[in-house]
Parts: C-alpha cells; sequence; structure tokens
C-alpha cells in the first residue's frame, strides 16, 4: 500500500527548482503517485497594489507563456511522468492549498532555503504552505546556485 497516492511539487521555477526533481522523482515512483507541477504567478496587480493607470494584461500573458515553457522543461527533466502542469495566478500558499484540495493531494513537496533570523520570524513560502495544507508537506533544502553546501 502506497503511503502517498497524489504529489503536488511547488516549483518556484528558479535555477535552483531542479534539486526538488530527484525528491519528487524518488517519492512518486516508490509510492506508484500520480504527480503534479504547480507554479504560482502573483498578478502584477497584486505588486502594484491595483492601482496601475495603465493594461498590464499583455505582460501577464507573457509571463503565463514563459512559465508554461519553464514548466514544461522542469517536467522534462524529472525523468518521471507528469499527469497535471499547473500555472496558476494568484496568492502562492492560497493557490498551492486551494490545488492540493481540488487533486485530493496527499503529499506536498516545496524548496525552502532554510533561512534563518528574520526571515525565519517573519516566515517563508514554504512555512506558509506548511501551516496552511490539509496533507503532508516536505519542505526540501534547496542551495543557491552560488551556495556552497558544505558551508550551509
Amino acid at each position: 500500500m502506497s503511503i502517498y497516492n497524489v504529489i503536488l511539487v511547488a516549483v518556484d521555477l528558479s535555477s535552483e527548482a531542479h534539486q526538488l526533481a530527484d525528491k519528487a522523482r524518488e517519492l512518486a515512483a516508490a509510492n506508484n503517485a500520480t504527480l503534479h507541477l504547480v507554479h504560482v504567478i502573483e498578478p502584477l496587480s497584486f505588486a502594484y497594489g491595483g492601482d496601475v493607470p495603465m493594461d498590464l494584461s499583455s505582460i501577464q500573458d507573457q509571463l503565463n507563456e514563459h512559465a508554461h515553457n519553464k514548466l514544461e522543461h522542469f517536467s522534462q527533466q524529472l525523468q518521471h511522468p507528469v499527469t497535471g502542469q499547473h500555472v496558476v495566478s494568484g496568492h502562492t500558499e492560497t493557490e498551492i492549498h486551494r490545488l492540493a484540495d481540488n487533486l485530493k493531494a496527499d503529499l506536498i513537496i516545496v524548496g525552502s532555503h532554510g533561512r534563518h533570523g528574520l526571515a525565519l520570524l517573519l516566515g517563508s513560502t514554504a512555512n506558509g504552505i506548511l501551516h496552511g495544507a490539509h496533507c503532508d508537506v516536505l519542505a526540501v533544502r534547496v542551495y543557491d546556485t552560488d551556495e556552497n553546501k558544505d558551508d550551509a
């Protein structure tokens, strides 16, 4: 019997995102689970408070297309069947929780930079996902591309 049947991998599509691939692939294979990928784009109106006197829809469309392309590339790097690739728009933690609930996910995998001090006190995306999830959350330690693992 599998512990996890549906795994949702939250990907920020940064240069460090590939570090989630091994864990996601291994867990999905070991549990014979379906694997879904999600990337959340915060709408430009969020970033500018919604009071921007210009139409940002073409820029938003370009961001969405770019995210779809990068998520497709990430999916191919996994070397494991991916059931769904989801690019959604909204608040990151809220959208990941919503999608996990809709998919009936057993596990959410998210990258964490493992910051300390003030960043830890203020919280992080991984922390927000953990505290609102209705399933298990695996935070995978992600190293900055210029960071030496031995120094961490």
